[in-house]
């Protein structure tokens, strides 16, 4: 029994029952414990030896298309201000920023203009950060509010997906909010609320209609974000790229899951030592960000916004004249990457910018 977990377990016992979203919350986030926060020399959630594996780890191909649909936007959609603030949320390694600064070195002006902005609330993960960006001029945020003002290029990759979720049962009586509370003997266990939620109000009208039985979910911290975005992007110019799993359209199902070695592991085993994620709600996501004024575009299935940037032509470089165990990495990476039994169709890439933009590359 992890220390985090008799915690929640004291809490509860107090307090009552907690939602999803504070559990959630606590778990990846607690300043002590949490699965992101944690900080032990040597520790690292990311490749073969973590927990899981994202797209930047995969292959040096996506964070540098990433990299270079940025140096496109800011040229050909932003009109190339000076300077711009160039924002990566969740940053993990630096791996996504390191590939895409890198790439960017063939887009006249666009390091110059740049200024590097890092949210991340991991003391780990931020050394880490620090060695993969060496000897650039890189800022640290807790939070995007702290992000100096102006024009802004975002990229969110698999960072949606963490926010806290609240989860609701719809039952032939209504909705109710799902709460994590204690069996007889002490054990986590999920449980109903018994008075209706006033967060039930602002699902989407797909999932407010959900057939009894079904479970629906709601990322109020994520919408909260995506406006908070939007509405910089409207006031000051600017462009975001948000890329995770999910998807196109709101629908109905309990997508909360616990990943520790690459392995799907109970949401209540090892609080604060394994990952906790969701699915992305795009639909909703888009809409928020259109409320707030700006233009969302797509989303797009990834394997198909990667195609279109150019994958496939990058891997052909990057297999020429290479040896045989390097052509059959790279290979490897992009049907990793784009392949419909993989990453491509499940994960999708959204884009926001201001109204009357043109499309973003790839959309």
């Amino acid at each position: 029994m992890t220390g985090l977990r008799r915690r929640i377990a004291r809490r509860i016992a107090a307090e009552g029952p907690i939602s999803v979203a504070e559990y959630m919350a606590l778990c990846l986030a607690d300043p002590c414990e949490g699965y992101y926060t944690r900080d032990e020399p040597g520790r690292d959630q990311f490749g073969r030896k973590g927990d899981f594996t994202t797209a930047p780890e995969v292959s040096q191909m996506f964070g540098e298309l990433v990299g270079l649909w940025c140096a496109d936007a800011w040229t050909r959609l932003m009109g190339a201000p000076r300077p711009v603030e160039l924002v990566e949320l969740g940053p993990g390694r630096g791996t996504l920023m390191a590939d895409a600064l890198r790439a960017c070195k063939a887009a006249p002006g666009f390091l110059e203009a740049a200024r590097i902005n890092l949210v991340e609330i991991g003391p780990g993960l931020k050394r880490r950060q620090r060695a993969a960006l060496a000897g650039l001029d890189v800022r640290w945020h807790d939070a995007l509010d702290t992000v100096p003002d102006g024009p802004l290029l975002l990229i969110a990759n698999e960072f949606f997906d963490a926010l806290p979720v609240r989860q609701f049962a719809v039952t032939d009586r209504g909705i109710a909010e799902r709460m994590v509370g204690l069996d007889a003997g002490g054990a986590l266990r999920f449980g109903l609320a018994p008075a209706p939620s006033p967060w039930a109000k602002l699902l989407p009208p797909a999932l407010a209609r959900a057939p009894a039985g079904s479970v629906v979910e709601l990322s109020p911290q994520s919408l909260a974000l995506v406006q908070a975005i939007a509405r910089r992007i409207a006031d000051k110019g600017g462009a975001a790229l948000i890329l995770d799993y999910g998807p196109a359209e709101s629908e109905p199902g309990d997508t909360l899951q616990a990943v520790r070695g690459h392995r799907k592991v109970g949401v209540f085993d090892s609080p604060g030592e394994s990952d906790l994620t969701a699915r992305v709600d795009f639909q909703a996501l888009a809409a928020a960000a259109e409320q707030a004024g700006a233009r969302a575009f797509g989303p797009v299935a990834q394997g198909e916004f990667l195609k279109r940037l150019g994958i496939e032509q990058r891997a052909s470089r990057l297999s020429a004249d290479a040896d045989g165990q390097t052509r059959q990495a790279v290979a490897a990476a992009l049907k990793r990457l784009i392949a419909p039994e993989e990453m491509g169709t499940l994960f999708k890439a959204l884009a926001l910018a201001p109204r009357g933009a043109e499309p973003p590359a790839g959309f």
